[in-house]
C-alpha cells in the first residue's frame, strides 16, 4: 500500500479554487427600526431647564402629538427628574426617529417655539448652532448687555431681520446664543450675529443681509 502524497501545488489550487467560488444566496435589507425592536430599544432622557418647565406643560400636547403619532415614540414627561423620556416603540419605522424626536424637544428646552421646532422632524438638513458672547468677544457686565442689545435690537427688530434674511430661528437666551436652520443659512445668521457682537453699526449689518436676501432670492 502506498502512501498518498500531496503536493503544495495542489494545496494552492485548491485554496484557489475555494476562494474563487461564488456563495448563492438571499440578499438581505438593511433592517428597519421595527425589527431592531427585537434586538434592543433604544432610549434618550432630554433635560429640561427650569424656566422652560412651565413651557413645557402648557405646550405639552403639541410636543407629545407629533412624536407618538408621527415618529411612533414612546414618550413620558418626567416631572420629579425635570426631563423628558423617549424610546423606540414596536412601530418606529425609521431608524432615525429617536435622534430627530429628541432633537425636536431639545429644540423647545432651548426656547425655540414648538411650529418652528417641529421642522426638524420633517427635514432632515435642519440643526441647531449654539454659542455664547463670550465666545466671540470676552465681555461682562454693562459691555455683555450692551452685546445682547445689538443682537436683539430694539422691540427684536435685529433679530427678525437676520431670521427673515437668512431662513432661520434665532433665541437670544442671556449670553447664549441658538440658531435653527439648514447649515448654510446658518452660518450667514451666525455671521451677522457676530459682526454685531464685535461692534459692527446696525445699519452696515442690515445692508449685508439684504445683499445676502437678494442671491438668496435670485439662486432659487
Amino acid at each position: 500500500m502506498t502512501d498518498l502524497v500531496i503536493l503544495p501545488e495542489d494545496i494552492n489550487k485548491e485554496i484557489k479554487e475555494i476562494s474563487d467560488m461564488q456563495v448563492d444566496g438571499p440578499m438581505f435589507p438593511a433592517l428597519s427600526a421595527k425589527e431592531m425592536q427585537a434586538v434592543d430599544v433604544e432610549y434618550r432622557k432630554i433635560p429640561v431647564p427650569h424656566n422652560r418647565i412651565t413651557p413645557l406643560r402648557q405646550n405639552w400636547l403639541k410636543i407629545y402629538e407629533p412624536l407618538v403619532d408621527y415618529m411612533k415614540l414612546q414618550v413620558r414627561m418626567n416631572v420629579k427628574r425635570r426631563c423628558v423620556e423617549l424610546r423606540t416603540s414596536e412601530d418606529s419605522t425609521e431608524n432615525s426617529s429617536l435622534q430627530k424626536g429628541a432633537d425636536f424637544v431639545r429644540a423647545f428646552t432651548l426656547g425655540f417655539d414648538v411650529d418652528d421646532a417641529i421642522a426638524l422632524l420633517r427635514l432632515d438638513e435642519l440643526y441647531i448652532d449654539s454659542f455664547e458672547i463670550r465666545d466671540v468677544k470676552s465681555l461682562t457686565g454693562d459691555h455683555m448687555s450692551r452685546a445682547i442689545g445689538r443682537v436683539a435690537g430694539k422691540s427684536g427688530k435685529t433679530k427678525f431681520a437676520i431670521e427673515n434674511a437668512t431662513r432661520t430661528r434665532i433665541v437670544v437666551a442671556d449670553s447664549k446664543i441658538h440658531i435653527l436652520g439648514s447649515y448654510q443659512n446658518t452660518i450667514l445668521a451666525k455671521r451677522a450675529i457676530v459682526s454685531l457682537i464685535l461692534g459692527s453699526p446696525p445699519g452696515k449689518v442690515y445692508g449685508n443681509l439684504k445683499n445676502v436676501a437678494t442671491r438668496m432670492k435670485q439662486s432659487l
